[in-house]
């Protein structure tokens, strides 16, 4: 199970991936063209070019459960072949056409007089569903591709015969989704307004439930409810969508706000805390590792590799990190200052979404980025050096003179993945090799074979075991160079 959801979180993060084009073009378009968000006349190249931007990111933020549909169709299919994003495209038609609120009234006139399943079937194409279909089309494939059929249907046999599958499939699911949707739109719709209810409280709850669950991948389930429009709240998508909060019922901006601080400067603090933190002998291996996550989350927000570098080696130090993005988007929320990204809370979404009309105080990002370094480097160091906490560059195992030379950042992708795959058994104990934005993920036939030392004088951030035949290894945002280089040799 562990499994599964782990990679449906990898397959999560390629349609995740196209927000940020969405922002840029976005960002320029409304800075270029104010007019397309306050009003007013629209004559010149300038104004023209910006609304072209515009409309342009506005076409893949407006249809983001179509992307999460193809990308979850594609990611989980064996081989990410193609085949399972058509079928996953079959089926969220086939699904999305047969519980419209038109269709289900024509079979079912009496939920016309039920409001809550009215809403339900008319929230029916949403991210959510998207991932439902994605996973349909996906399992199809991965089942059914191989399927052969009589001579008289053989056209139809192998990949051919899946997206048919699929359709078969999604009327069940529609007929289950009858009656199951409506409870888990209520459902999600109780928890949403159990949190907005609550107001900037609420808001932290989310920040620190959303850092939580980052290890499992269930992060992505939480934000579908509240960044992209499943219950009605869509926190990211009215927010680009140049909306006030004057035109939700929430504080617009208020579920990503208050990422911003910790992400821009709370991760550089904690990261200075953990070099200052490290042995004599390894802080230029903790240099290597932290101070380039550090940056990576400053410049565009991407946490993981700094994340992944500590969660495991300390967890309750994990546990106290998610903790300080809880109290810091409460504040964020309570001071009033508003800002959005569409990929994550970096200082290039921070540029772009500050033209938007739902952005406030955005100057506040600098007493909030000081008081986020301060606070979380005072909380790191203190926690480490109280608790002995094995933060990197603080490990018990010696460090061989092979594991100081390895380094990720000399670039030699080809000599990593050598050192690796050495590390994994050789390329015969290695079943399935892929990867996410900064991990490769590694199935192996000998878990006895694995030497997760040697892995490590590659110098990448760390090694996850979820399972006796699975072996994660952390690398960071240049893992697709190493990935490349991997399956080459396999």
């Amino acid at each position: 199970m562990m499994k599964y959801l782990q990679k449906l979180g990898k397959a999560l993060m390629l349609p995740v991936a196209v927000l940020p084009i969405c922002g840029l073009l976005m960002g320029i378009g409304y800075l270029l063209c104010p007019s397309t968000m306050q009003g007013g006349d629209i004559n010149g190249f300038v104004n023209l070019l910006g609304l072209f931007l515009v409309k342009a990111g506005a076409a893949l933020i407006d249809n983001m459960a179509l992307l999460f549909v193809i990308g979850v169709g594609v990611g989980m299919s064996d081989n990410n072949d193609g085949t399972g994003g058509v079928a996953a495209l079959a089926s969220w038609l086939m699904i999305t056409t047969l519980l419209s609120a038109g269709t289900v009234t024509a079979f079912m006139p009496s939920v016309a007089d039920n409001q809550d399943a009215m809403l339900a079937f008319g929230k029916i194409a949403n991210p959510f569903i998207g991932i439902i279909a994605g996973i349909i089309g996906s399992t199809c494939f991965n089942r059914f591709k191989n399927t052969k059929l009589p001579d008289w249907l053989s056209f139809f046999s192998g990949k051919r015969c899946v997206a048919i599958i699929a359709g078969v499939v999604s009327i069940i699911a529609s007929v289950i989704l009858l009656f199951v949707w409506p409870l888990i739109f209520g459902a999600l719709i109780a928890l949403g307004q159990a949190i907005v209810g609550m107001g900037a409280v609420g808001a932290g709850i989310y920040a620190f439930l959303n850092r939580l669950l980052i290890p499992v991948g269930l992060h992505h389930a939480l934000n579908n409810v509240f960044w992209f429009d499943t219950i009605g709240l869509g926190d990211l998508s009215h927010f680009w969508a140049g909306e006030t909060s004057a035109d939700v019922t929430w504080s617009l901006g208020m579920y990503m706000s208050g990422f911003f601080a910790p992400m821009m400067f709370g991760i550089p603090g904690a990261a200075l805390a953990m070099i200052q933190c490290a042995k004599d002998n390894k802080k230029k291996v903790a240099i290597g590792l932290i101070a380039s996550a550090a940056v990576c989350s400053f410049v565009c927000g991407v946490t993981e590799p700094f994340e992944f570098a500590f969660m495991f080696l300390a967890p309750a130090l994990y546990l106290i990190y998610a903790l300080l993005y809880g109290i810091f988007t409460v504040i964020a929320v309570a001071i009033g200052f508003r800002a959005g990204f569409c990929f994550s809370g970096g200082a290039t979404d921070l540029l772009f979404s500050a033209s938007l009309p739902a952005a406030q105080n955005t100057w506040m990002i600098i007493p909030l980025g000081i008081a986020a370094f301060v606070v979380f480097y005072a909380v790191f160091r203190f926690a480490i050096l109280k608790w002995d906490l094995k933060t990197p560059g603080r490990e018990d195992d010696d460090v061989s003179d092979e594991e100081k030379a390895a380094v990720l950042s000399n670039n030699d992708y080809t000599k990593v993945a050598e050192i690796i795959l050495e590390g994994l058994g050789g390329k015969d104990n290695i079943t399935d090799c892929d990867n996410c934005i900064t991990r490769l993920r590694m199935e192996v036939k000998d878990y006895t074979l694995v030497d997760e030392k040697k892995i490590k004088s590659a110098g990448v951030a760390g090694v996850m075991r979820p399972s006796k035949t699975s072996v994660q290894v952390i690398i960071g945002t240049k893992v697709q160079f190493v990935a490349d280089e991997m399956k080459k040799m396999l």
